[in-house]
């Protein structure tokens, strides 16, 4: 295997995990933008404000700007007349920072909410109201116990609505008369079936959508003229649907959202002129598009107007007068905070899109699909290497989740494998968000069998095609991931290598340990542990540890609480029985999802010595 003279030199582990830096969270407001921006070298997420295009940090020393609601967050900051409220990472508890007046010099964080067992996430400010709307949970009496609630900017508390399981995206109408939000119950996931529901002032909660477990319906939204929007998969694809007109707002046939994960996402614009401002996916690459249309005709034919085509993912927009506001990311650049003018679409970067490689040292993802059992084809991402003098070896890439996706951008460890002679596939094996809702359903009941079908198809056909050594493949994974490539290493034995963070091995030691939001998770993806005991013997990692044959490495963070470090290191013992080479590398202060820049660093390079050892 041959790779550029001196990798390190061009694009170290260091530079690759410092380049994990990202955005959240846009927001446009008192003549300027806000923005959420994750730094890897201090493991923090500040919050910042572009006004006159000066850049200023908002959050001091001490504050990180992250909601630990249903423990992945999201909706941890909004803009109100006051200035901004966020949610403070450490205590999770609501601040405000007064941002109205100008000058570059701002106000130090004062506390709205004073509540030691409470998290909030999903902020939206209410102007008729002079309140929060905001996702509560409570950890109180050892339950964990959700609801909408009220917030004034002075701390006043008020519960709008409780009952249900869980909550997502409360908003108000223009004048505070009509409240909208997504609810769901156990044992659903939001991405499979949940409720859009609405209370006028004075009136009881009517269920608008979704009644009968039929679809996944997320981002409630009211237009200028009072009308409610969500994003619907009944017509299997999440789409704008205009719920009192009972009309769709005649996209195509593609996902307009990722499964959510997170709170406070936002992938579509209500404009005031009418128009839609959309994100979607066309097999999994990202496009960014203005949509016009008549709502009150169903014939209408719209136009679309395409933004920033560069870029191939998008999140969190966000508008004003002059400007379409959005997170983008694109093959040949780091993440970017755009301004793309109304008028004529032209782009600016605000912060963020570095190049960091040149066109030579730059693999481009290769659109990949492949056929997979009854005809059904599976998709993903092929990078080839940039320098290689034979078939090289292949690393295969799975998202966690399992109900996410990877996109077609710039990825720095993609990037790190590839300037050193891998080629890697980033696979959305089925059961992945992104394709449609039959697609991302495929894994019900499938987990740890579906996607290694995947994995295998896929090998087949790039050593088919003569893209890759069939003899040299490693498989990878962070968490639900992690999983995956354990049962890939399971069942194939033609593996040549494989590593797993924090990786799920034992599902049942998994669920006895989970948060709510995930609670009834590994029954939709395996079975009832009861009823489907066998399934779930054939489908552990650990109970199936003697049929692993290749070597695996093994990260781990000592403050896990999902993926617990006994679980590891229990599956590490087992494989070391066997005389089997295993290497396990423990960082204390990691939890579930690494985000120290030196750690990201020291497992990127232990994992390349590994497989080097190995190709």
């Amino acid at each position: 295997m041959q790779g550029l003279t001196d990798p390190d030199a061009i694009w170290s582990a260091e530079q690759a995990a410092a380049a994990s830096a990202d955005f959240a969270e846009l927001h446009a407001a008192h003549g300027g933008l806000l923005w959420v921006a994750f730094d890897p070298l201090l493991a923090r997420c500040g919050l910042f404000f572009c006004r006159d295009g000066v850049v200023t940090e908002l959050t001091p020393p001490g504050f990180s700007v992250r909601s630990r609601v249903y423990e992945y967050g999201g909706g941890a900051c909004c803009a109100t007349e006051q200035g901004v409220v966020f949610v403070n990472e450490n205590d999770q508890q609501v601040y405000l920072i007064d941002i109205t007046e100008g000058g570059g010099a701002y106000g130090a964080p004062g506390a709205v909410t004073d509540s030691p067992n409470y998290r909030y996430g999903d902020l939206c400010f209410v102007p008729a109201w002079q309140a929060l709307l905001a996702v509560e949970e409570s950890h109180e009496g050892g339950a964990v116990i959700h609801r909408l609630v009220r917030i004034g900017l002075t701390g006043k508390r008020e519960v709008l609505v409780e009952g249900a399981d869980f909550y997502a995206a409360p908003v108000a109408d223009g004048d505070g008369q009509r409240l909208a939000w997504i609810e769901w119950d156990r044992p659903d996931q939001p991405w499979v079936a949940t409720r859009l529901c609405q209370r006028k002032s004075g009136e009881r909660t009517q269920v608008l959508a979704g009644r009968d477990r039929d679809q996944s319906l997320q981002q409630p939204r009211f237009d200028g003229q009072g009308r409610l929007w969500v994003l619907s998969d009944k017509e299997g694809w999440w789409q704008p649907w205009c719920v009192d007109k009972q009309h769709d707002a005649c996209t195509a046939p593609f996902d307009h959202a990722p499964a959510p994960w997170q709170l406070g996402g936002r992938t579509y614009l209500l404009l005031e002129n009418g128009e839609l401002l959309l994100t979607r996916f066309e097999q999994g690459k990202g496009v960014l598009l203005g949509c016009a249309f008549e709502t009150d005709s169903a014939h209408s034919a719209p136009y679309e107007r395409h933004f920033a085509e560069h870029f191939t993912r998008f999140r969190s927009l966000a508008a004003d007068a002059e400007h379409f506001y959005c997170i983008a990311a694109a093959p040949d650049r780091l993440s970017a905070v755009l301004a793309i003018r109304c008028s004529d679409g032209a782009v600016q970067i605000l912060s963020g899109g570095e190049q960091p490689l040149s066109e030579a040292q730059l693999s481009r993802p290769q659109s990949f699909n492949c056929v997979v059992g009854e005809g059904e084809r599976s998709h993903g991402f092929f990078y080839s290497p940039v320098s290689t003098g034979e078939r090289p070896s292949l690393v295969i890439f799975l998202h966690g989740g399992p109900t996410s996706a990877c996109y077609p951008v710039f990825d720095p460890r993609i990037a790190f494998w590839t300037l050193r002679g891998f080629a890697v596939l980033d696979l959305n094996y089925r059961g992945s968000s992104g394709y449609g809702r039959a697609y991302r359903l495929r894994l019900a009941g499938q987990w740890g069998e579906l996607e290694v079908e995947d994995i295998r198809a896929a090998i087949d056909a790039l050593a088919r095609e003569g893209h890759i050594d069939p003899q040299r493949v490693f498989v990878r994974g962070a968490s639900a991931g992690g999983f995956s490539a354990l049962r890939a290493l399971v069942e194939l034995p033609q593996l040549r290598g494989g590593a797993s963070l924090y990786g799920v091995s034992d599902p049942l030691a998994l669920r006895r340990l989970t948060h709510k939001f995930e609670a009834d998770y590994l029954e939709w993806l395996i079975g009832d542990p009861e009823q489907d005991a066998e399934r779930y013997r054939n489908r552990t990692p650990l109970w199936q540890a003697e049929r692993i044959k290749a070597p695996v490495i093994f990260f781990q963070g000592a403050l896990d609480a999902v993926v617990v470090p006994s679980q590891t290191e229990a599956m590490v013992e087992a494989l070391r029985q066997r005389g089997l080479p295993v290497k396990y590398q423990l960082f204390a202060d990691e939890r579930h999802g690494f985000r120290q820049a030196a750690n990201l660093a020291a497992a990127l390079r232990a994992e390349y010595g590994f497989y080097q050892q190995l190709s």
